[in-house]
């Protein structure tokens, strides 16, 4: 789940925030954030293009899973890819000078970060995909801007407008009308939709646990710490029902988790904190009905998978969809 500046840059945005003063116990105020004509709306050219970036970046890891299925359980790939991942951060920020996090409740707040975005929601995900079909997976996943959309008038203060929700309905139909045909499997079982609908929740909360914390690290000292406590807090949880590391390290695999570890853990998650940050999250969010999509071209392009015919009017539903979310 898996949170900031765009991809390829963290030092340049380290020197951009060390000319900020950090208020007390090495944490961040978002000075920047709520100053007049610094918001990111999700309509905006500059928010649509980070979501949608965001998004196919998010889509592109279906390959590189795929290698990584083969060859290794998928937990231990998990948190070796967010130790690794945290790692680098954490040694990007030493080198920058970054403060380190203080406070019980600054780490606290890290761990559940972590847990929720990364640790429960992709280790939920990929459990339940070892019986639930692709096409199932997705509907479910893609139910996350409803569940935020439902509660961020209570916890964000975000209004649920008709228009807004006329589109994230849009929005789902056309996810499921991509995915009905794929989505037929006698290995649907209620437990495993319930599994991952549960790491979908995980990352719904972790998202409004992001929007309500006014006061946070540097960025960049965020994303590696929650990065880092996601990965620790699946290692016993791995050993227990995956045993000891089995790994069959290969080109393929390493180039597979490099891809994971600096596309997706390090660049998609920061530009999925920083759109987060500058932009409502029930309407950022619905950006996530374009994953399925970008995964179904992707898979297609470099995989030879078919496409539907149906695929074409699901994308310009969710494309609709969209327009309507993002400015109800």
């Amino acid at each position: 789940m898996a949170s900031s500046s765009a991809r390829g840059g963290f030092f340049g945005t380290a020197r951009f925030y060390h000319a900020a003063r950090a208020p007390r116990g090495g944490q961040w105020h978002p000075w920047g954030v709520n100053a007049p004509g610094t918001r990111l709306h999700a309509s905006g050219v500059l928010g649509v293009a980070a979501a949608v970036t965001y998004v196919f970046l998010w889509a592109s890891a279906f390959v590189p899973s795929r290698i990584l299925a083969r060859s290794a359980p998928p937990l231990t790939i998990l948190w070796m890819r967010f130790l690794f991942a945290g790692g680098a951060l954490f040694l990007g920020a030493r080198l920058a000078r970054l403060p380190l996090p203080r406070g019980r409740g600054t780490w606290v707040r890290l761990l559940l970060l972590g847990t929720g975005s990364n640790a429960l929601y992709l280790g939920l995900s990929y459990e339940a995909l070892r019986h639930l079909s692709a096409g199932m997976g997705s509907i479910v996943a893609s139910t996350n801007p409803l569940i935020l959309a439902l509660l961020a008038p209570w916890l964000l203060g975000e209004p649920l407008t008709p228009r807004k929700g006329i589109g994230l309905l849009l929005g789902f139909s056309g996810v499921v009308l991509a995915m009905h045909t794929r989505a037929h499997s006698q290995e649907a079982r209620v437990e495993d939709v319930l599994i991952s609908a549960l790491g979908v929740l995980s990352f719904v909360f972790a998202n409004i646990l992001y929007k309500r914390w006014h006061l946070r690290p540097h960025p960049v000292m965020l994303n590696a710490a929650q990065l880092f406590l996601a990965g620790l807090v699946l290692v016993p949880v791995a050993l227990i029902f995956e045993g000891p590391p089995r790994v069959v390290w290969t080109p393929p695999l390493l180039a597979s988790l490099a891809y994971l570890v600096l596309v997706l853990s390090i660049g998609a998650s920061m530009l999925w904190f920083w759109i987060l940050k500058h932009g409502e999250a029930s309407r950022v969010s619905a950006y996530f009905f374009l994953t399925p999509v970008f995964g179904l071209l992707l898979g297609a392009a470099l995989l030879g998978e078919p496409l539907a015919p149906l695929d074409g009017l699901a994308l310009l539903v969710i494309a609709l969809g969209l327009w309507l979310a993002t400015r109800g």
